[in-house]
């Protein structure tokens, strides 16, 4: 049911030209992988392999995975990969948009299939490959976020890079242990990020006097709302006014600005809330936003350490 919800969501975004992504997807949002086959087989018939089918296809493995059913989440996701693999001798991963999503798609549902069934350590070893083979492309930061999910929590927090900055300058990590943490990964284009900042700036005065401290990473993305290819300068404008404008309670946060911090600490989904305890080790690693009630749970149980 909620991954029905959440493609329905999905579909509204979804570009009348999408075709086949969106025919696949429809059909899977109402649970009939048979039709979303059909459409496939189709389509293939038509056209053959292309990045747009081997996209569609990737969703395939996604719903199954959804569904709990491993095996053939599986099946999905190393057909996926084999696709894509296979048109990558023709060209590079990020020659285009729709390789890359499907590539990144098939490995994160084959390291969480393998994690659901009890088998952590050969999802881990997935990941880690492909992060030696992909590590320098646009799908690092999501392998990275599935490795994190299965190994980060427990492990000291890598540092930040802080070259370039909005608000108060950023503190080094290092120099926080003692104190609880809270990363809170954003982007200016992110509508649950200004959703998620009422919530950290009511935490974060609760809970400043026990000591947290909240710092909030964001990066440049090569365009604004009103600019399609912006400079970098005037993107760091743009960041600053988005951040003046829907975070007016964290305006002394500090914001360190870095790809190089979104791809160490896989926040491909924004917000990525990242709680580090009091010896600077990763408490809790969530992408995605988190409900008032459940974030201070989560800080309350670092603090009580």
């Amino acid at each position: 049911m909620a991954f029905c919800k959440y493609i329905v969501v999905l579909l509204l975004a979804i570009p009348a030209w999408a075709g086949i992504v969106e025919d696949v997807r429809m059909a899977l949002a109402q649970g009939d992988f048979s039709i979303a086959d059909s459409d496939l087989n189709s389509y293939r018939g038509k056209n053959g392999i292309t990045p747009e089918y081997t996209e569609a296809y990737s969703w395939m493995g996604r719903a199954a995975l959804d569904a709990h059913q491993y095996d053939q989440a599986t099946a999905y996701a190393k057909r996926t990969e084999s696709l894509a693999r296979e048109q990558l001798k023709q060209r590079p991963l990020d020659a285009e948009p729709r390789l890359p999503i499907a590539l990144g798609a098939a490995l994160e549902v084959e390291s969480q299939a393998l994690a659901a069934r009890g088998q952590r350590t050969q999802a881990i070893a997935v990941l880690q490959a492909a992060l030696r083979t992909y590590g320098n492309t646009s799908i690092q930061a999501r392998l990275q976020k599935n490795l994190n999910l299965l190994s980060f929590e427990g492990h000291p927090a890598p540092p930040l890079r802080a070259e370039q900055f909005l608000g108060s300058k950023p503190p080094v990590l290092a120099q926080l242990k003692g104190s609880p943490v809270l990363l809170f990964f954003w982007a200016h284009w992110c509508a649950d990020c200004k959703a998620e900042a009422p919530i950290i700036t009511q935490l974060r005065f609760e809970f400043a006097p026990k000591g947290l401290t909240v710092i909030g990473p964001t990066r440049l993305y090569g365009y604004t709302a009103q600019v399609e290819h912006a400079a970098p300068l005037d993107e760091l404008a743009y960041i600053d006014a988005v951040r003046k404008r829907f975070y007016g309670g964290l305006l002394d946060m500090p914001v360190p600005i870095s790809a190089y911090n979104f791809d160490k600490y896989g926040a491909s989904t924004t917000p990525t809330l990242v709680l580090l305890d009091r010896t600077g080790k990763v408490a809790m690693y969530h992408p995605g936003a988190l409900p008032y009630d459940q974030l201070k749970a989560e800080i309350e149980k670092v603090v009580a350490r």
